[in-house]
């Protein structure tokens, strides 16, 4: 796996045998810092087959449409499909950030439940989990090698300070359960 960091949001490569996926991309206008950072990395777009959205947040899904158009697949779950759209109006009140929406038509759909097959065939083992207490729409890519990404899951060192937070702690009891080795944040520094 390897993280890449060219803006406010952490994207991870994680290679697989039926081409690479990128899990998040950061905010819309970033696209010549993303190639910067592929190269610093030594990967090239070619590497990228596919890509995920922990969530459809501005900061997390920037890219995405860009990607599409340059040939990489979105990997969506259905949990996640109302929200695809929440950020259009967000950059379309900037045009200089030449903004492309996501084109869901052109994504593979499935559920968290279905994920497992889905990353299986490109090579990659592990599942998605719906962790909805960040937003509706958020999922935490949990790999059978015990790493997990979640996204803006709050930190579990924070678990206490939200006292009596249900929504929250049933995420970390459903992704505890599963005994990750390392979390992975989106806004954690390197």
């Amino acid at each position: 796996m390897t993280r890449l960091r060219y803006g406010n949001t952490n994207t991870f490569y994680l290679p697989g045998s039926g081409g690479g996926l990128l899990v998040d991309t950061d905010w819309a206008g970033t696209l010549g810092r993303f190639f910067r950072a592929l190269g610093e990395a030594g990967l090239t777009l070619k590497e990228i087959r596919y890509v995920m959205a922990t969530h459809y947040h501005p900061d997390h899904m920037g890219l995405v449409g860009e990607l599409q158009r340059l040939g990489v697949t979105l990997l969506l779950a259905e949990e996640q499909a109302g929200a695809v759209h929440a950020s259009d109006g967000i950059f379309g009140r900037d045009p200089g950030l030449r903004y492309v929406p996501v084109d869901e038509t052109a994504a593979v759909r499935f559920s968290c439940g279905e994920s497992r097959a889905v990353l299986s065939g490109i090579g990659i083992r592990g599942e998605l989990l719906s962790t909805p207490s960040h937003s509706r729409d958020s999922v935490s890519l949990l790999l059978d090698d015990g790493v997990c990404i979640v996204g803006d899951l709050e930190p579990l060192s924070y678990l206490e300070g939200y006292g009596e937070n249900a929504a929250l702690r049933r995420d970390w009891e459903r992704l505890l359960a599963r005994r990750p080795r390392e979390i992975l944040y989106a806004h954690a520094p390197g």
